[in-house]
């Protein structure tokens, strides 16, 4: 790690994030006795803090974002480039980032055809709300304008998005919400809320129910997670999906799929969808399209959504009247390309569902092995762990390495392994390797497993979560814990 640029500045700058910074999701109370955590640099799936400690970032920036890892000079010069030639021009017009990356995007999308960028994975939902209900407005006189979600999927942060929040804590006090917009149940198997046989299609029908409750002719839309993420890494059981896709075809509704977490690779195809063999309407994505290095969202659609726009050039009502000021910014695209071609030329889909099985398969041994383990799932990489810290413990060598996992706050209850998908250059780069010293006095791995120790708890594995060779994983899953 590199501590020039804080050798004198250390006390004066953790000074300044005490005084003036408003962390996101955590509580400053603490802060009045202890100090922030300000991280400083990273590299490949390793950070370290203002105070020298490194940490094994397993989960991709605290927010399933770094999806190639930290330390890309590739990306990093594109975007640089970029700067220097054109760093904004309003969405009005375009650029050329802009159009290469939509034309790349859409070969990985069959189906979809047009790519609205924005800055944010809750703005880019907040877009398909703006599109659907511009069309009830033009298309169905404006009855045809509410909004399903699902409980425990998450879509974002604004009020708008929020109002479609199945996370009852994430919504809690920021109401009153906008009307029009209708919860339907999640799809956890575990813990049934039914019991049949195909729960798949079962929990599909739940939502049918709720169409036929609020009439048919008033929903416009559908929007969910294809995998929910942080609401507990549900993959939908078998059956669900194609019956979800059936029903919004029998009523005339339009199917909206976040991918703001599973987008870009997590599962181990571009996209999660791809799995299930969904035809979405809409396709939102943010984080990981550029890994971070760049802020950058998009709303893809359908060519038939976007002719809803252009049927009448006489009315000046009918195209989508919205603009997003930073979805002007050329670093967006330009980073996002440079991102796809890593993704591509070292194989990382292919990684993520090799190591993504293997993960698996450890916790499956791990769940047989320890009764107070209920559940495992998910798709390709992103593993959580409920009843875990957010901070873990890594012996290595006579010295500890910490791991960041699930939120920053101690009271957290999952444990998210959902690091990036990189190929590591260091051997047995995974979380427990035990360490040695080289030559430039930064410790490297060694070819050799350790115990994960939970920092809140006396609980240790008998073996590394995910040690493998060279590759590290995004993986999307879960181990619940019974009460």
């Amino acid at each position: 790690m590199d501590t020039s640029i804080m050798t004198n500045d250390l006390s004066a700058v953790l000074e300044a994030d005490k005084k003036h910074v408003w962390h996101h999701l955590i509580q400053h109370k603490m802060f009045e006795t202890i100090d922030p955590r300000v991280i400083v640099e990273g590299k490949g799936l390793r950070v370290w803090d203002i105070k020298g400690k490194e940490y094994i970032d397993a989960v991709s920036g605290a927010v399933w974002t770094v999806n190639v890892g930290y330390g890309r000079e590739s990306i990093a010069n594109v975007v640089r480039d970029q700067l220097i030639k054109l760093n904004y021009f309003a969405g009005v017009g375009g650029s050329i980032p802009g159009a290469l990356f939509a034309e790349k995007l859409i070969s990985k999308m069959p189906g979809m055809s047009r790519v609205y960028y924005s800055n944010s994975g809750s703005e880019a939902n907040e877009k398909v709300y703006k599109m659907v209900r511009q069309i009830s407005h033009r298309h169905y006189k404006g009855k045809k304008n509410k909004i399903l979600y699902r409980e425990r999927d998450y879509h974002g942060t604004t009020i708008g998005a929020l109002a479609t929040s199945g996370q009852a804590e994430r919504a809690a006090m920021y109401g009153p919400y906008p009307d029009g917009f209708v919860m339907v149940p999640h799809c956890l198997e575990y813990r049934k809320q039914w019991d049949v046989e195909n729960y798949g299609e079962r929990a599909a029908q739940a939502i049918e129910e709720v169409i036929l409750r609020e009439g048919p002719d008033t929903v416009g839309a559908l929007i969910l997670e294809p995998v929910t993420a942080g609401g507990g890494v549900i993959v939908p059981p078998a059956g669900y999906w194609e019956k979800v896709q059936d029903i919004c075809k029998k009523y005339n509704i339009l199917l909206a799929i976040d991918e703001v977490v599973c987008g870009v690779g997590r599962t181990g195809t571009w996209f999660g969808y791809q799995h299930f063999g969904i035809k979405p309407d809409f396709v939102t994505m943010a984080k990981g399209v550029a890994s971070g290095y760049a802020a950058i969202s998009c709303t893809v659609t359908t060519e038939a959504v976007f002719d809803l726009f252009k049927d009448d050039a006489a009315d000046p009502m009918s195209y989508f009247r919205d603009i997003s000021t930073f979805g002007g910014c050329t670093s967006g695209p330009a980073a996002a390309l440079e991102n796809m071609r890593i993704i591509e030329d070292e194989g990382l889909l292919d990684n993520t569902l090799k190591m993504g099985d293997r993960v698996v398969a450890n916790l499956n041994a791990l769940m047989e092995k320890h009764k107070v383990i209920g559940d495992v799932r998910g798709k390709g990489l992103a593993r959580f762990d409920r009843g875990d810290p957010a901070l873990v413990e890594v012996p290595v060598g006579k010295g500890r390495v910490f791991v960041l996992a699930g939120g920053w706050q101690p009271e957290d209850s999952q444990l998210a392994v959902s690091s990036k998908f990189v190929k590591q250059r260091e051997r047995r780069g995974t979380c427990g390797g035990p360490r040695h010293k080289g030559t430039d006095g930064r410790e490297k791995s060694r070819r050799r497993g350790g115990r994960l120790q939970r920092a809140r708890r006396d609980h240790r594995h008998d073996q590394p979560l995910a040690s493998g060779p060279e590759q590290h994983p995004v993986s999307v899953a879960r181990a619940d814990l019974h009460p």
